[in-house]
């Protein structure tokens, strides 16, 4: 099998949005590839694409569409042939793909933890009585909620630097960030406290990027091969199908975490109500290979003891 490789005169173009973040991905996707096929960076092309998403910052994303308005213009430009692969933050990421588009390559994980931010405290339990914390996350929320039922929770939309902005214009006492985000951004002067997964479970999918490609284009899929992440691709495997099975959205406070050791998968999950007054969770452990099977029995598990008046908010 030959792979026709990108080159200076006919670039691969890696579709991305245009956060700092999103690009600092696109930049790793093409260093990977670049090291992996031993090419120049001019044989790559960063292709910065508007989504809808960025556009708006002053309402909730369940009330203007969810997570897919951050993907759906980039994917119609895949679509169109105009990019050749997609670079998103899998958490961003719907779990169904449109027809002739698939998700099935991962880099290596990054850290999948939230950091806490605040110039001042390391944690929740500083909070003071009925103290205000900004974040955009109706799963943040509905779990800080669910520990602190006093705290002001109110809407914290934006990139990074725009969340920290805020911060210091005492919009917030605190806000919530992904350590993997920080890290990408080498943004070590964050004054950023790391939660632990048992206090505070992670988004579907935190600190993973995934690639998207056109189904029918097998040589870039032969390409996106050098540069895959099996440990990672498993992990997903696991959460999305939770996800899925629960059909999660951004209208759905959800999170879950799988984790690899010797062979073994062990998978924890958590829905909530979004005003964190109830919250529901549990974990799988079993072989990797039955991780999907997994992601689907703890779904169905936590939909049977919420019960059908637990979404009644939907």
């Amino acid at each position: 099998m030959t792979i026709r490789l990108p080159s200076p005169t006919e670039p691969l173009k890696i579709g991305t949005r245009g956060s700092p973040l999103a690009l600092a991905q696109a930049y790793e996707t093409r260093a990977r590839l670049g090291q992996a096929f031993d090419l120049p960076e001019d044989a790559f092309e960063i292709v910065i694409i508007k989504v809808t998403g960025d556009a708006i910052q002053d309402r909730p994303l369940k009330e203007i569409g969810g997570k897919g308005l951050f993907t759906r213009e980039i994917e119609e430009d895949l679509l169109a042939g105009k990019i050749d692969i997609a670079v998103h933050s899998m958490k961003d990421m719907p779990t169904i793909q449109p027809d002739g588009l698939i998700l099935d390559v991962y880099l290596p994980r990054e850290d999948v933890r939230d950091a806490f931010i605040s110039p001042t405290l390391s944690g929740i339990a500083g909070l003071a009585q009925g103290a205000t914390v900004g974040t955009s996350s109706l799963r943040r929320r509905a779990q800080l909620l669910h520990q602190r039922p006093d705290l002001n929770v109110v809407e914290f939309r934006g990139n990074v630097q725009t969340r920290l902005k805020k911060l210091d214009q005492g919009v917030a006492e605190c806000t919530f960030l992904a350590c993997a985000g920080l890290n990408r951004l080498s943004m070590t002067e964050v004054p950023a406290t790391p939660v632990d997964p048992g206090d505070m479970l992670p988004a579907i999918a935190q600190g993973a990027i995934g690639i998207e490609r056109r189904i029918s284009d097998t040589n870039t899929a032969d390409l996106l091969a050098a540069i895959h992440d099996t440990p990672t691709g498993q992990r997903l495997m696991a959460e999305r199908r939770f996800l899925l099975t629960l059909d999660g959205s951004c209208e759905t406070p959800i999170a879950g975490l799988a984790t690899l050791e010797s062979g073994t998968l062990t998978l924890t999950g958590e829905v909530l109500r979004p005003d964190g007054s109830e919250a529901i969770s549990d974990t799988r452990s079993g072989p990797i290979a039955d991780g999907a099977d997994m992601g689907f029995d703890l779904a169905n598990d936590l939909l049977k003891r919420a019960g059908p008046a637990f979404f009644d908010w939907h």
